[in-house]
This record gives structure tokens, C-alpha cells and sequence, in this order.
């Protein structure tokens, strides 16, 4: 990847973003908009119909920027790195990260070059956006003004923060910062957050009920994501699902012959170098093998917003041949090394939308544009596969490609790519089910998962975790499945994280209480602890009291961890029973009950009365308040198991845990002679809260229940509430 900074530097500085928009601009999206119909059903998810396939994405950018503009504006800001114009200088180093591997002068001549029916997507997309931004004078950006057609060949996998986010912005901070330092600051704070990921089944047809072959798609994001579209073009183009925001393909969802779920993916394919450099006459040379290379220096000028107005914070950024220096350490320099094919990763989003069935959307994935997410797959013919990652790297299997290998042994390049065929997959497995939860690939599919020692290390690093053992229990123990059942099983209540835990505490209470009688109050505490089934539930008490103990557990815990140990999900929790104290567990159980006592009057609490569900603003970041009205949610955190995910907590001026994350976009698809699906977002489609599609389907989340999703032209014409042209009032 190019970093022309120079012509960078001058695409930010001059008026593009700000310019009007022309009477010709105008005119022709008048004339595109007229031949574009918009049904939204009583749900007012938008079902977008138009001649090409352009124009159904003109129209999905026109019904996002309604549903909530604000999002889209959001995520251009920061794909693009312009976040510390809006936010401030705090945001600079964010801002630098996204220019260190994202070029935008290579995202124009991407689109340039484009073949000429992505030019025409990404055309349409711009054109929506900005007529939207035209017929509605009253909005008021943040920061864009235009949306220009190269932008999502920045944003282009859908992912969440796609590949560049692993890259800790405190690493570059310490390296680019005023002082360069050789460490970085490890916030522990920001590894108590909720895991970000995904559940994904599939049910081959000899364990439906139906003989059709059964999807559920169940994304873990923050809260309000991606928004829920209908895209049907004369041209092929019939998918429905998830969209992030500002994105023009489905990222997560079917069309009429097949179905894709994406799981965020631990494959490896991405590497960090330790880059041997040193400093001579002025300038800086890394080794490689017998060779002394020129380390590649550019002047980046960053823009941040002031109280006087913009300033320019300047910086001088390095790369060697495997890519941007992102830290030091020990003396070297870091470099990182990932996938950087924007307009094959867009490609290869977008046309999978398209495919027939399993050999067409394998015959997509051969583009390698994939570089985050594993896929769980279904379709009409029955066909269930997995596949974990995408773009895959050949590595010399000799080094050890979890850590950072020596950048100055030519053999620790890349080999070129492996095919799509060597890459760890499943296809029809005799199960007849499949399941990832953002774990091992090697338990996919029960005892017809594949073979560990058949793939090099690298592929799959991914450890097992409580969501990954409970979906496995799940799927085995039941022989037929319905929508009715998927849906029950994608809310199993299980929560198997405290298999161990539970009973360790228990333990502790009958050696510690024999040595010390006032500790003989809590038996009224372990006495509900040892009778829970480990199922969540609104009324239960012992949940809350093993959560609020089970979280304080890990705050102790955390910091007794070795230096560089690896540890999972899973390991933490025998770390926690084995690194900490009867005495411990005992004084911390104490403290769970002063303190639910404190905020609740009684720490004998229903977890109901403790976790729940609001919305309030529709701003990015929400606000909470406990004197406003809520609703209880029974599942939590999936850390301790919990396949219907719901990551809460506490805020500022409340005692009550409002969730923020989890359960996004949930569906269920049955592919038969017709696609039967259910489906239910996290409150509604609109972020608007005077609409009454803001909080229209938070019940049914809650709940774990799903509305009817309205597929066909007679259904949607049947629950039409509104139909209109982008642009009619």
C-alpha cells in the first residue's frame, strides 16, 4: 500500500466535503429516486425495489440516513480518520492509526479502476447519501458535508472496526507520542468489557423437521449497529439481513437459495515484525537478511478540532515492506502486516448476496476479501458448511506466529495465500448441524468437526469457550428442529461459566464458616447458590448473586496473571478458583451482599429487577436513568455462557445495569420451496425517539420472541404502512 501524504494532505484541506451540491447532481437523482420504491412494513423495516442494482443501493443509503443518520456519518468519520475534527486532540491517535493503513489517494485510485458495475454501486451510494443530505437541509453533520464514491473502499469487510482495531492505539501513542517510550500502557478496565461476537447455527435437513435446512444468525455487536433492509433489484438482487451503517451490502442475512452468518474469527491473518533498524547520516535502515533497507518515512500532517478552531498536529510515520510501524519493543521496531485489498474485500460483500447456493458463494469466497470473520452457511438444497477465515496467509510453520517473528529473516515473508479448499472447513457433516460462537472451529460440528493436527497452527488458534460448550450441548441433544425450537435453542438459558465456580464457592463457605461463626449469615446466600440450575431468568436471585460475586472475582483476579500468559475464557475461570483464597471468595461474596443491599434495599434481588433494557435518546452513546421507565431482560453477559448475549452495567447515577451490546440483529431462515424467517432487532428500526418505531420490538427482544420477516412481494405489499419515492414527503 501507497502513502502519497502529500496529496492526502490536500484532499482534507480543500472544500470537497463542503462544496453544494449542483443543479445537473440534483436533476439526476430526482430521475434515479423516481424509478425507486420504498415499502416499509409495519415494523417500518425499508423494502427497497429498483430496475438495477444501483439503484436499490441508492435507496438503501437514502433509508439508513432516515433511520439514522447520524450513524452513518459516524462511521465515515472514523474509516476515514477524521474523528479528532470533531472529537478533539484526544482522538488524534485513533486518526493516526486509520491513516497508517488506510491510504484514501489508493481508495480513489481503487474506484477509478473499479470494474464498471462497482463503480456504479459505489456511485449510487455517494448519490443516495447525498441527496438525502439535499432534501433534508434541516440535518446537521458533524463533519461530512458530501459523501464521496471511493469512501467504502475504506469501510469495505463490515466488520466491526474491521482489522485495524487489534492494533492498540496506545502502542502508537507510545511510539509516535512526544516521548517515544518502549511500552505501552495495558488497561485492565478494558478487559473486563463485554466480548464482541457472534453465534451462528446451521441444521442440515435430516435434523429439521421440515427436511428443509434451517439458519440462525445472531450477531453480538454494540447495540443499534446495523439496521435491518430488504434489497430486490430486476437484476438478481433479492437479500435480506443486517447492514452496518453506511455499507450497501448485507452483511449477515438470505436471500431466496442461501443463507450467511459471519463470526468474528481468531484465524490468523494478520502478523507483527520485530524490525531491526538503525540510524545513519540522518535516516533509518531495517535489516533484511544480508541487506540494509531504507525504512520508508512520510510527513503526515493530522487536523484536530480546538477551541480556536482546527490545528494541525504533525508527524513523521515509517514502514518497511511488511507494513506501518505501529511500536517499539525491546529495541525494535513493530511493524504489522494484513490484508490490503479493498476493492476485492467490497467485491467479495457484495456478491455474495448474490449466490445460488454453496458452490457459488465458495466460488465468491476465492476472492480472499475476508479477513476478520468466519462463515456459517446454509441453503435451499440442503448444503450446510463452515468455514473459518477467509484470507489466510502461507507462513513457514517453523516460527511461531502467535508472537512477533524476526523481520529480518526473509523467511518469515508470507508464502502467498491459501486456497479457499486448504483453508479449516466443514461441508454436510454427518451431525447434521453446525455451530461457532467465536471458538474453536475443531468442535464445530460435534464429532465430525475437522481434525486439529490437519491444519498448521496459525489457522485456528481460537480457544474453546462457554458459549461454543453450551451450543454444542444444545445441537446435540436434540434430534429435530423447527424456527420454534432454533429460536429456543439460540436462547438456551444455560450458563455454564459458573459449572466450576458455583461449587468453588461453595466449597470456600464450608471451610471458612467452620473456622468463623459470624460468616454463618451467608447461608441463606449459599443456600440459593447451591440450589440454582445455572439458567438465567428475571426472578432469579441467585443469578444476581453469582453474577455481581462472579465479576468481582475476575477484577481480583485479573491482575495476578502472569505477564504474557495466554489465557481464555475458559483458563480464567480455573484461574480464578485456583489463584484466589477461600477467604477471598468468602470476603468477596460479603461484599456482593453490602453491596446490592446498598443500591437495592436487600441484596436478596431478582435479576430482572437488576438487568434491564432502555432507550432513551437514540444517540450514539445513550443515557440511562433509573426513574425513567425500563424493561427486565433475563439473559447476560456472554462470558459466563450465555448464548443470547446482553453485556450490562451500571452507569453514572444509576444502580441499575442498562446493556449496551449483545444481541443485535437476531434471525431465523427455513429454506424450503419458500424462505420462511423470523427475526427481531435490539428496540427498533428508527433512532428517532419520537417515532414509533423506536422502541417497537424491544419487548420481543427482551423476551427472546421474533416477528414474521415479510419476504415476498405479496407479503410486504400486505404489511405495507408507508410506500414512497427517496425524497417524497
Amino acid at each position: 500500500m501507497r502513502l502519497f501524504y502529500g496529496l492526502l494532505f490536500v484532499l482534507y484541506s480543500v472544500p470537497v466535503f463542503s462544496q453544494s451540491f449542483t443543479k445537473e447532481e440534483i436533476t439526476r437523482w430526482k430521475k434515479q429516486a423516481s424509478g425507486i420504491k420504498i415499502i416499509r412494513d409495519t415494523w417500518s423495516v425499508p423494502h427497497i425495489y429498483g430496475k438495477t442494482d444501483a439503484d436499490v443501493v441508492f435507496g438503501v443509503l437514502f433509508t439508513q440516513c432516515e433511520d439514522d443518520f447520524a450513524r452513518v456519518e459516524e462511521n465515515y468519520i472514523t474509516s476515514i480518520g477524521r474523528l479528532a475534527e470533531v472529537e478533539g486532540e484526544g482522538a488524534l491517535y485513533h486518526d493516526l492509526r486509520a491513516r497508517l493503513f488506510m491510504d484514501t489517494t489508493e481508495a480513489i485510485a481503487l474506484y477509478q479502476k473499479s470494474p464498471a458495475w462497482m463503480k456504479k454501486l459505489l456511485d449510487a451510494f455517494a448519490d443516495g447519501t447525498n441527496y438525502y443530505l439535499y432534501k433534508h437541509p434541516q440535518v446537521k453533520t458533524k463533519l461530512l458535508k458530501r459523501f464521496q464514491p471511493w469512501m467504502p473502499l475504506m469501510f469495505s469487510e463490515g466488520s466491526i472496526g474491521g482489522n485495524i482495531s487489534v492494533v492498540p492505539i496506545d502502542r502508537i501513542k507510545a511510539f509516535y507520542g512526544e516521548n517515544r517510550s518502549t511500552s505501552w500502557i495495558d488497561d485492565f478496565d478494558k478487559k473486563d468489557r463485554e466480548p464482541v461476537g457472534s453465534n451462528g447455527f446451521a441444521i442440515a435437513p435430516s435434523k429439521s423437521a421440515s427436511k428443509n435446512a434451517l439458519l440462525l444468525i445472531n450477531p453480538h455487536t454494540s447495540f443499534y449497529f446495523r439496521s435491518e433492509v430488504h434489497m430486490v433489484s430486476k437484476k438478481g438482487l433479492n437479500a435480506y439481513g443486517a447492514v452496518t451503517w453506511g455499507q450497501f451490502f448485507i452483511y449477515q442475512g438470505f436471500n431466496e437459495n442461501c443463507g450467511w452468518m459471519h463470526t468474528s474469527s481468531s484465524a490468523d491473518s494478520m502478523d507483527e515484525y520485530l524490525e531491526t533498524v538503525e540510524q545513519k547520516n540522518g535516516a533509518f535502515y531495517y535489516k533484511y537478511g544480508t541487506e540494509s533497507r531504507p525504512v520508508q518515512t512520510q510527513k503526515l500532517s493530522l487536523p484536530y478540532k480546538d477551541k480556536n478552531g482546527v490545528k494541525y498536529k504533525e508527524f513523521t510515520v515509517f514502514r518497511t515492506h511488511h507494513g506501518p510501524v505501529v511500536g517499539l519493543k525491546d529495541g525494535k521496531w513493530i511493524t504489522v502486516r494484513m490484508m490490503n485489498d479493498g476493492l476485492n474485500a467490497l467485491a467479495q460483500s457484495y456478491l455474495r448476496t448474490k449466490a445460488n447456493g454453496y458452490a457459488a458463494y465458495k466460488k465468491v469466497m476465492k476472492l480472499n476479501g475476508n479477513a476478520s470473520n468466519n462463515t456459517v452457511f446454509t441453503d435451499r438444497k440442503g448444503n450446510i458448511a463452515y468455514w473459518h477465515g477467509n484470507f489466510m496467509p502461507k507462513r513457514d510453520t517453523t516460527f511461531d506466529w502467535s508472537q512477533p517473528v524476526d523481520g529480518s529473516n526473509p523467511a518469515t515473508d508470507w508464502k502467498g495465500l491459501h486456497s479457499i479448499d486448504a483453508i479449516v472447513q466443514v461441508h454436510n457433516p454427518a451431525s447434521g448441524w453446525i455451530q461457532n460462537c467465536n471458538s474453536t472451529p475443531f468442535t464445530v460440528s460435534g464429532s465430525s468437526s475437522p481434525a486439529k493436527n490437519q491444519y498448521p497452527s496459525y489457522m485456528a488458534p481460537d480457544a474453546e469457550n462457554y458459549r461454543g460448550i453450551n451450543a454444542v450441548r444444545v445441537l446435540s441433544n436434540k434430534s429435530v428442529f423447527t424456527l420454534d425450537t432454533l429460536i429456543a435453542a439460540a436462547n438456551d438459558p444455560y450458563l455454564a461459566g459458573f459449572e466450576d465456580l458455583v461449587p468453588a464457592l461453595v466449597k470456600a463457605y464450608a471451610t471458612v464458616a467452620a473456622q468463623n461463626e459470624q460468616l454463618k449469615s451467608l447461608s441463606e446466600a449459599i443456600g440459593i447458590l447451591k440450589a440454582w440450575d445455572l439458567n438465567y431468568g428475571t426472578t432469579s436471585v441467585a443469578m444476581t448473586l453469582a453474577i455481581v460475586w462472579g465479576e468481582k472475582m475476575q477484577r481480583l483476579a485479573r491482575p495476578r496473571i502472569p505477564a504474557g500468559q495466554r489465557i481464555t475464557n475458559l483458563s480464567f475461570t480455573d484461574f480464578i478458583i485456583e489463584k484466589t483464597s477461600p477467604q477471598e471468595k468468602i470476603a468477596v461474596l460479603t461484599e456482593t451482599l453490602d453491596e446490592l443491599t446498598r443500591d437495592f434495599g436487600s441484596w436478596n434481588v431478582a435479576w430482572g429487577d437488576v438487568n434491564r433494557y432502555q432507550r432513551l435518546t437514540g444517540k450514539i452513546t445513550e443515557t440511562f436513568d433509573d426513574s425513567k421507565p425500563s424493561i427486565p431482560v433475563a439473559f447476560t453477559s456472554s462470558v459466563w455462557g450465555s448464548l443470547a448475549a446482553y453485556g450490562a452495567r451500571p452507569y453514572p447515577g444509576t444502580k441499575k445495569r442498562y446493556g449496551n451490546v449483545g444481541n443485535s440483529f437476531v434471525a431465523v431462515v427455513e429454506f424450503g420451496d419458500r424462505v420462511k424467517a423470523r427475526s427481531v432487532v435490539t428496540g427498533g428500526q428508527s433512532s428517532d425517539p419520537a417515532s414509533p418505531h423506536f422502541t417497537d420490538q424491544a419487548a420481543l427482544f427482551c423476551e427472546g420472541k421474533f416477528k414474521d420477516v415479510r419476504f415476498y412481494p405479496e407479503e410486504v405489499a400486505q404489511h405495507a404502512a408507508r410506500t414512497y419515492h427517496p425524497g417524497d414527503k
